[in-house]
């Protein structure tokens, strides 16, 4: 039998070519189902210690100490949280912490915004090298800059002031530079070129037509930087010591020092109040920062 013949008798058999529709669909069903089945098991993994934070959260000191591992509360009470809220300044921790993540994001989203417009619309001498160096400073670990860190902020005169957390962060953050450049660049140029033709220069291009389209990649950023500033403890525990200073994850740690090995009550409760703004900030906001991800072409690429 030639090579012809058995083309011509393969080609003859239309089961040879495709598989059956009923297979193909049953494999299909069957990868769907195992993919969330995964997806389930590792959600489930991620948000139980989170559950079993809030629940023990709610016990007694008598009901963690005869049985430590039992889930539900008996009784329920909220005793651990206004005992942990009067054991420390609380009430100053969150002012602290939120003024300076809010400060941190005004200055990242003016700095980030006007420095990615730069680099995506201005062409100038060395500006590709330029970025590449400022974004290749992200790879740095932290830890690595600690110490030259902390001597700037002593020659500055900034050790044991808010100073050395806001005004590093709002001038240096590659991601959020990253970011907007992303988001200029998928902005037409049209847009630019018919208010250059209108008469307005780079200053009045930015503010009137730029920064407005920017909206959905600044409110992102604006949530991924609160995020970064409110959770951040290296930094603070390094360059503050006033306890009149410190902010929220810094007195979550002085207070498990002082209570972590007494009552798992009140460090649950106290760890939950540090936690529970961000994630509610987070919950309303991811949307969001999941459509800026796309729009800016980082989504899945």
């Amino acid at each position: 039998m030639t090579a012809a013949d058995i083309e011509t008798a393969l080609v003859g058999r239309p089961d040879l070519e495709h598989p059956p529709r009923g297979a193909t669909s049953g494999r299909r069903r069957a990868g769907a189902t195992a993919l969330h089945l995964a997806l389930v098991i590792a959600g489930v993994a991620m948000v139980f210690p989170f559950a079993w934070m809030l629940i023990t959260s709610f016990k007694t000191l008598p009901q963690l100490l005869q049985d430590p591992l039992s889930f539900w509360p008996a009784p329920w009470t909220v005793d651990n949280y206004v005992e942990a809220w009067n054991a420390v300044p609380f009430g100053q921790a969150y002012v602290n912490s939120i003024y300076i993540a809010v400060l941190a994001v005004v200055g990242t989203l003016l700095t980030a915004s006007m420095a990615g417009y730069a680099f995506a619309r201005i062409r100038f001498r060395g500006s590709r090298v330029i970025f590449i160096v400022f974004l290749a400073t992200q790879m740095i670990p932290k830890q690595v800059t600690l110490i030259p860190f902390y001597l700037l902020m002593s020659q500055f005169g900034w050790v044991d002031s808010h100073l050395s957390l806001i005004v590093p962060a709002m001038l240096v953050n590659p991601f959020a530079v990253f970011l907007m450049r992303q988001f200029v660049l998928s902005l037409p140029k049209e847009l630019e070129e018919a208010a250059l033709v209108d008469g307005a220069g780079r200053w009045r291009t930015f503010w009137s037509i730029i920064l407005p389209n920017l909206k959905p990649g600044l409110g992102a950023l604006s949530i991924i930087v609160a995020l970064d500033v409110w959770n951040s403890f290296l930094f603070p525990l390094v360059l503050l010591n006033s306890p009149d200073l410190f902010t929220v994850p810094l007195l979550l740690s002085s207070f498990r020092g002082q209570f972590g090995s007494i009552n798992y009550g009140l460090v649950m409760a106290a760890s939950a109040l540090a936690t529970i703004p961000m994630l509610i900030a987070f919950v309303i906001g991811q949307r969001r920062i999941l459509n800026s991800m796309a729009a800016s072409g980082l989504g899945g690429r």
